[in-house]
C-alpha cells in the first residue's frame, strides 16, 4: 500500500499531465496505490479543459497564482469590512481583484495555446469566472470542476447606506438635542436583498455542481459509445475480411475441382482408346512373335 505522503504527491502529479493523459494515469495510480489509496485514486475526476488550464497556472505560473489569491483575500476583507459596518475600499479592492484576474487570464489562454488546445469563447469564459471565483474548496491545482463566482462577487451589486446618529425621540421639545460626536460612517446592506443573493448565489451553485455532474455523466457515456463503437467497426471489418477470404477460397476450390474434372474427362477418353487400340496391338504382337518363330527356324529344306 503506498503511503499517504507519497500518494498526494502522485496526485498532483496527475493533475499536471496533458489532459488526454488523466484517465489513464488515474487508473494506474490506483491499480499502485491498491487499498483505500485506490478507492480515493478512482473517485478523482476528469477536471474539464478550464479547470485543467487553470490547475496549471497553479503548477507552471505560481506568482501569478499566488497574487491572484492576495487580491481574492484582500477584496473579500473589504467586503466584509463593509458589510460589518466598518471601514472598507470596496472600490479598490475590486480593482485590484480584477487586474490580476485579467493577467492570470492572460497567462491560462497562453497556457492552452502552448497545449495545443483550441481556445473557444466558451473555454475562455469558463476560465474567467473559475479565476474570479478562486480560491475555491478543493486542494490548490487539483480542480475537478469550474467554478462560479460567489460571496462577495455577489454582494458587489447591493447598494449599501450609511447610517448616521438618529435624533432621540423622546427628547423635549424645549431642549435642544446635543451635537452628535463625530463618528465614523457605517454601512450596511438590506438584509431581505443580502439573504435574496445568499439564496441565489446556494441555488447556482447547486444548479452549476448538477450540471457539471451530468456533463461528466454525458462525457462518460460518449467515450463508451466511441469505444463500443469503435469494436463494433473493427470486428465488421475483420468479419468483411473473413468473407473476403472464404470468398477467394470458394473461387479457388471451384478452379480445380474443374481443372480436375477436365483430367478426369481427358484420362476416360485416353483409356477409352487404349481399349480399342489394344486388340490391334495383340495381334501385331501375334504375327510378329510368328514370324521371329519362323525366322529363327530358317528355310525348309526341299
Amino acid at each position: 500500500m503506498m503511503p499517504s505522503r507519497t500518494l498526494d504527491a502522485e496526485i498532483d502529479r496527475l493533475y499536471q499531465l496533458p489532459l488526454d493523459g488523466f484517465t489513464q494515469a488515474r487508473n494506474a495510480l490506483a491499480k499502485q496505490a491498491g487499498g483505500e489509496g485506490a478507492t480515493r485514486v478512482r473517485s478523482l475526476p476528469k477536471p474539464p479543459i478550464a479547470a485543467w488550464a487553470v490547475n496549471q497556472l497553479y503548477w507552471k505560473k505560481r506568482d501569478l497564482w499566488d497574487s491572484l489569491i492576495a487580491a481574492a483575500d484582500n477584496a473579500r476583507r473589504q467586503h466584509r469590512a463593509v458589510l460589518a459596518g466598518r471601514g472598507g475600499d470596496v472600490r479598490a479592492g475590486n480593482k485590484v481583484h480584477e487586474e490580476a484576474v485579467e493577467k492570470a487570464l492572460k497567462a491560462v489562454l497562453a497556457l492552452l495555446a502552448d497545449a495545443g488546445h483550441p481556445v473557444t469563447d466558451s473555454t475562455k469564459q469558463a476560465v474567467a469566472t473559475t479565476l474570479r471565483a478562486l480560491p475555491g474548496d478543493e486542494p490548490p491545482g487539483r480542480l475537478s470542476r469550474t467554478l462560479q463566482p460567489g460571496g462577495f462577487e455577489a454582494l458587489a451589486g447591493l447598494a449599501v447606506s450609511s447610517g448616521g446618529p438618529r435624533p432621540h425621540q423622546n427628547a423635549a421639545p424645549s431642549r435642544p438635542a446635543p451635537a452628535p460626536s463625530p463618528q465614523p460612517a457605517r454601512t450596511r446592506v438590506d438584509a431581505k436583498a443580502l439573504t435574496q443573493a445568499r439564496q441565489a448565489d446556494a441555488s447556482a451553485t447547486r444548479a452549476l455542481r448538477d450540471a457539471e455532474n451530468a456533463a461528466r455523466r454525458a462525457e462518460f457515456e460518449q467515450a463508451r459509445a466511441e469505444r463500443d463503437e469503435k469494436r463494433a467497426e473493427e470486428a465488421l471489418e475483420k468479419a468483411r475480411d473473413a468473407v473476403r477470404r472464404a470468398q477467394e477460397e470458394v473461387g479457388e476450390a471451384e478452379a480445380a475441382a474443374r481443372r480436375a474434372a477436365k483430367m478426369r474427362e481427358d484420362a476416360a477418353v485416353r483409356a477409352r482408346d487404349a481399349d480399342k487400340a489394344l486388340p490391334v496391338a495383340r495381334e501385331r504382337a501375334d504375327a510378329a512373335a510368328a514370324d521371329l518363330k519362323a525366322a529363327e527356324k530358317g528355310p525348309r529344306k526341299r
